[in-house]
């Protein structure tokens, strides 16, 4: 499938230094843009998408970790220590 990109004079002449910086083309260097921001961008879906099935089950279990909980496991693990990992309750 041909793709044709309109692209501002300004934009290409930064693609070009970049491009030459890096000693490949103006091309294969905007191909990379692309396909990074691809993989960027599906990583943050499959991120939303886990993210929602995790909030359903937890709205169809009544469980979950209240967040001071969590917060206080990550503070104290940043700091080195060793803390037991928070346990699920109800949620009211």
């Amino acid at each position: 499938m041909p793709v044709s990109l309109r692209i501002p004079e300004a934009v290409k002449k930064r693609v070009a230094r970049r491009a030459q910086a890096q000693q490949t083309t103006a091309h294969a260097f905007m191909l990379d843009a692309i396909h990074e921001k691809l993989v960027a961008e599906e990583a943050r879906a499959a991120f939303h998408g886990e993210a929602r099935r995790r909030l359903a089950r937890m709205k169809r279990s009544g469980t979950g970790i209240p967040a001071k909980l969590v917060f206080d496991y990550l503070l104290a693990r940043a700091r080195g220590r060793k803390p037991a990992r928070p346990r699920t309750r109800k949620i009211a």
